[in-house]
């Protein structure tokens, strides 16, 4: 007797989930000391989400790390503190503030902080023997990360060569390292910036309230629109108004920009990425303003 086989096919953000899931178990079953990148932000938390399900009923089998520059939203700190405790996870903070403090880094004359993360990170690295970074880097944000892998493999100084990468053949990552190397992993590499907001709706999945619209005090500088806060403020001639705008992404308040919008609920935030032509970094984040391959360069000195 014939039977036919019944026709099993996945949506696309369900193939997308299942290879995400299917990268945390490898990383887990081949690495000794993985972690995982939190800050707080939108793509960060998906990668928490994929990790519940991915170990779950078992708790999440690595802790989460936020280098922290001391330049956040304070809605996006309190938000990953209550997350962090609701899920049990431990949170290992690496203070760029500290660093500083104790003259390991230098404060760029500018007050910006983005480019000292690196040797913060490459320390806290070291210090706790991490092999697998987990990081929520997608190809859809710029194009130095458009051409690495999702195991991007990084030497003993914590370097990425986008000259030195190995193949990955029909999902087959090669975890193989050296005393002193490590993986960068990237999950999330095939996914765009609204598969992650269909997938925020989809699992009912909570943010921080700034990445929905409100008014905010805010001026414009380099042609972009900067929320007044501590670590930003308005130089002589920029006009400072309230202005109804929600974030995109969320980094150092000093260097990320918000976007006018009214879109205060997920479908609304939806339709508003869909219909833009700008990648989420390249609307929102000086600090990829700085040159052509700002990106690619912080990358080979060890940034994510």
């Amino acid at each position: 007797m014939n039977r036919e086989t019944p026709e099993y096919q996945l949506s696309q953000l369900k193939v997308l989930e299942s290879e995400a899931i299917h990268i945390m178990r490898e990383v887990v079953a081949e690495f000794e000391r993985p972690v995982l990148l939190f800050s707080g932000g939108k793509d960060s938390i998906v990668m928490l989400r994929l990790a519940q399900k991915a170990f779950y009923p078992a708790r999440i089998p690595f802790p989460v790390m936020h280098v922290d520059t001391g330049h956040n939203f304070e809605e996006v700190l309190a938000f990953r503190d209550r997350r962090v405790a609701e899920l049990g996870v431990q949170l290992i903070v690496a203070s760029v503030e500290e660093a500083i403090a104790n003259g390991r880094v230098t404060q760029p004359r500018d007050g910006t902080r983005n480019r000292i993360q690196t040797p913060v990170l490459l320390e806290a690295l070291e210090k706790h023997a991490f092999t697998a970074i987990f990081g929520g880097a997608r190809r859809d944000e710029d194009k130095a990360r458009a051409k690495e892998r999702i195991f991007s493999f990084r030497d003993e100084f914590g370097q990425w060569d986008p000259k030195n990468q190995r193949p990955e053949l029909w999902n087959l990552f090669n975890g193989r390292i050296n005393t002193g190397e490590s993986i960068r992993v990237f999950p999330l590499s095939n996914w765009t910036e609204l598969d992650i907001w269909h997938y925020i709706r989809e699992e009912g999945i909570e943010l921080p309230s700034i990445y929905y619209a409100h008014d905010r005090e805010c001026f414009e500088s380099d042609g972009m629109l900067y929320a007044v806060h501590e670590h930003k403020q308005p130089r002589p001639g920029q006009q400072v108004s309230t202005v109804r705008v929600r974030y995109r992404t969320v980094g150092d308040a000093s260097l990320t920009a918000a976007v006018p919008s009214d879109a205060d609920t997920v479908d609304k935030v939806i339709e508003e990425v869909a219909t833009t032509r700008v990648t989420e970094r390249g609307a929102t984040r000086g600090d990829d303003k700085f040159s052509e391959a700002a990106m690619e360069d912080r990358k080979r000195e060890g940034y994510f």
